[in-house]
Order: C-alpha cells, then structure tokens, then sequence
C-alpha cells in the first residue's frame, strides 16, 4: 500500500474517567490531520483535558453515508484520521460500522488503538463466569420482546451481556425475575469509572431488591450481565432423579407443555425449572 494513503485510526475513549486513554491513543489524537467524533461537544472535553487541538468533525449514525465518502476522500488524499465514539471502543453499539466498511472494501489501512469498553470492564468485575459471553447491544423496549431475549438465553452456557438505560433498569429487572428463577446469577454494573460506580453482584432476586429499593440504582447508565445455563449446578440444585423420571414418563407420551402441567401437580416442584428440566431432556434427545 502506499505511503501516501492516509490510516484510518479507531481509537478508544474513555468510559467516564478521562485519565482512562492510552499513551498511544493520545499520541494518536495529536498527530492525526482529522478526529471523526459521534458528538463534537462531548469530545471536547476529553480533549480540552488533554489539551489536543486537533481539529474534529461530527460523524453520526445521522450523517454516515454522507461523511464516510467525505472522510474517504481525505483518506486517499494522504490524510490521516481517528474515529472516536462519545464514549468506549468505537463501533461497539455506536457508529463507524459504515466507514470501516468503506474504508477495508477500498483497500485502506484501519488501525485499532484499544482502549477502554464498557461490557469488557463490568464482565472483568463482575464475578461471573467470563469464558463465554454474548452481547445483546440495548434490548428491546417492550415488557414481552425483552422476555423473550431472557427465554432464548435461559438455556444457553455462555454469560449474557447488555446496556440499560436508567428509564427501562426497573422493568427489565422486573422481566428477568418472572423468567430466571430466583436464585439464577446475575450482577448489574452502574456509571462504570464515574465518581457513583456501582456494581451489584448476587441472584436475580437480590439484585431486584436492590434496584428497586435504592432510588440511585435507577439512574446512570447500566451494564447488565446474566449468568449462562451452567448443566452441572442445574443436575446438582435442580429435580431429583425420581422428579426427572416422572417428568421423563410423561413427556414419552405427552406434548412438553402437558408434560410439565402433570408433572407439577404430581411432584410439587416449580413449573420454570420443571420446565427447563423438559427443554434440557429434548435437547439431549
């Protein structure tokens, strides 16, 4: 590649504390020609702190298309440029996808400069299981939608991850309890790095207690992590043996759904984890 082409920079910001950038990160900002920013006003303070003069233009999921084709030229031109977000990893629930597109389609160079995520630091704290996790971006508004994101998960291994924000965190705590039983695991991180950062780790019944009992567990913004379906603890904590054949019995000659309405009058256990016991039993058939 030539040396004339410029480098496309995707550096990461900081969450909240601005001392929360790398030396490389700020290297970058100083030198490049150009800083492509989701918001102009909020990037201004980050670099007002670190007395960066470098001069900046908006690029937002608003004009994408059109400055991506502006921000190209001047790439070709031999201009380098950085791609900052208002806060975090540039591109993780936050514009950029369209240009680094354009710019890896046209043959131009994307350098990642990492720094600072929201999901990576709540999980790193978190204490739950870190080896495998999904990220579900902000889930859907609506009581059922989010619902259903609980139930698709319920039977998954890996630790499910989302943002919340401080209007919806009551709700979606509210959906969680009446899908994961109560004792499922579960932490909820809050204005991560900010002066208030909170992060509340327990069962799904104790972190709603929490949320609703404490008005300032409803402001900020939210970093949500569910622990995945782990098989072990369910086989250890979950239906006895003589529960399982029962339920195995009837599900041989009725529908799942029939299966569990018996066998909830017949052994007294919960519906959900009579339930996901029946889902478990499919699977491995």
């Amino acid at each position: 590649m030539s040396n004339n082409i410029g480098i496309l920079y995707i550096v990461a910001t900081p969450i909240g504390n601005l001392s929360d950038i790398s030396l490389r990160g700020l290297e970058v900002l100083n030198t490049v020609s150009l800083i492509a920013a989701e918001d102009t006003r909020n990037s201004k303070v980050l670099l007002n702190h670190h007395s960066i003069k470098t001069p900046m233009t908006a690029y937002h999921e608003h004009n994408e298309d059109r400055k991506a084709t502006f921000l190209l030229d001047k790439l070709v031109a031999g201009e380098s440029i950085a791609l900052i977000s208002d806060a975090g990893t540039p591109l993780i629930n936050d514009p950029g996808y369209s240009l680094v597109e354009k710019a890896k389609q046209a043959g131009l160079q994307v350098m990642p400069i990492p720094g600072a995520c929201a999901i990576i630091a709540a999980l790193s704290a978190s204490g739950i299981a870190t080896d495998r996790f999904s990220f579900e971006g902000f889930l859907p508004r609506t009581s059922a939608a989010r619902k259903a994101v609980f139930e698709r998960y319920q039977k998954r291994q890996g630790t499910l991850i989302f943002y919340e924000s401080s209007h919806r965190i009551a709700k979606c705590v509210d959906d969680m309890l009446a899908v994961y039983q109560p004792t499922h695991r579960m932490s909820i991180a809050r204005e991560l790095t900010k002066t208030y950062e909170t992060i509340v780790t327990g069962t799904v019944e104790e972190v709603h207690e929490r949320v609703m009992s404490d008005a300032n567990m409803q402001r900020g913004e939210f970093v949500v992590l569910i622990e995945g379906f782990d098989k072990k603890q369910h086989k250890a904590d979950g239906l006895s043996a003589e529960n399982i054949d029962v339920l195995k019995t009837l599900m041989s000659e009725c529908s799942v759904k029939t299966a569990v309405k018996l066998a909830v009058q017949l052994t007294g256990q919960p519906k959900k984890l009579l339930y996901a016991s029946a889902l478990e039993l499919n699977d491995a058939d």
